[in-house]
C-alpha cells in the first residue's frame, strides 16, 4: 500500500503521465529513456506497442531503485491486467470502465487509471475503486469541461489524455486536473531526425510548463 501511495504522490507532484504509443519496440524504448532523463517519472507502455510487457520488465528492472511509476496502457481485461502486473507494472490504465480490471489492481496495490467521459461514467469509475479518471477523449473538449465538472464532482482525481499540448498545458492544470496525459507532445519529437536529447528536451518543458501553471495558479 505505501508503494502505491508514493506513486500516486509522484505521478500528481509532477503533473505529467507520458504515455508511449509508437510502433516499434526499439524506438519506445529509446523515448522512455530519454523522457526519464528529462524528469518524467511515470510513463505508460500501451499494449499496442510490439512486445509493450517486454518493454516494462526491462524499464522496471532497470529504474526500480529510482522508483519509477512504470505502466502498461489500454488494459480492457483482468487477464491483460495480470499480465502487466506479472511483467512488474505498478500502474494500469484503461481508456474504458472495467470493474473487473479494477478489481485486479486493487487485489495487488497497482495505481488504477480508468477512462470516463460523461459526470455519469466519472462517478462511476470513480466508485469502481479507480484512483485517477483518465478523461478521454479531449481533444473535443477544452479545459472548461474540466472546471465544469469538478464543481459538483471535486472529489474527483482527473487526468485529460489526448491532444495536451505544451500551449494548453497550463490551462488544464488551471482548471482542476489533477495531472496530464502527454502522448506525441513529447514522444515524436525525435521522430524526424532520430535525435532522442529532443525527447528529453520535450519532456523537460511539459515539466517546467506544470511547475509555473502550480505556482501561478
Amino acid at each position: 500500500m505505501w508503494e502505491k501511495l508514493e506513486s500516486l504522490k509522484k505521478i500528481e507532484e509532477t503533473g505529467i503521465l507520458l504515455m508511449i504509443r509508437l510502433d516499434s519496440e526499439d524506438e519506445a524504448m529509446k523515448v522512455a529513456e530519454a523522457a526519464i532523463k528529462g524528469g518524467i517519472l511515470a510513463l505508460e507502455i500501451t499494449m499496442s506497442v510490439p512486445n509493450a510487457l517486454g518493454i516494462v520488465k526491462k524499464l522496471s528492472e532497470k529504474y526500480k531503485e529510482k522508483g519509477l511509476v512504470i505502466g502498461v496502457g489500454t488494459v480492457l481485461d483482468p487477464e491483460t491486467a495480470r499480465a502487466a502486473i506479472l511483467a512488474g507494472a505498478n500502474m494500469l490504465v484503461s481508456p474504458n470502465l472495467n470493474p473487473e480490471m479494477i478489481k485486479m489492481g486493487k487485489r495487488y496495490q497497482t495505481v488504477i487509471i480508468s477512462g470516463a467521459f460523461t459526470p455519469t461514467e466519472i462517478v462511476n469509475t470513480i466508485e469502481a475503486g479507480a484512483d485517477i479518471v483518465k478523461l478521454f477523449p479531449t481533444e473535443f473538449i477544452g479545459p472548461a469541461y474540466v472546471k465544469t465538472v469538478k464543481g459538483p464532482l471535486v472529489q474527483a482525481a482527473i487526468m485529460p489524455s489526448g491532444g495536451v499540448t505544451l500551449e494548453n498545458a497550463g490551462e488544464w492544470l488551471q482548471a482542476g486536473s489533477t495531472c496530464l496525459g502527454v502522448g506525441s507532445g513529447i514522444t515524436k519529437a525525435a521522430q524526424k531526425d532520430g535525435d532522442y536529447t529532443k525527447v528529453t528536451k520535450a519532456a523537460e518543458l511539459f515539466l517546467k510548463v506544470v511547475k509555473e501553471s502550480r505556482q501561478n495558479n
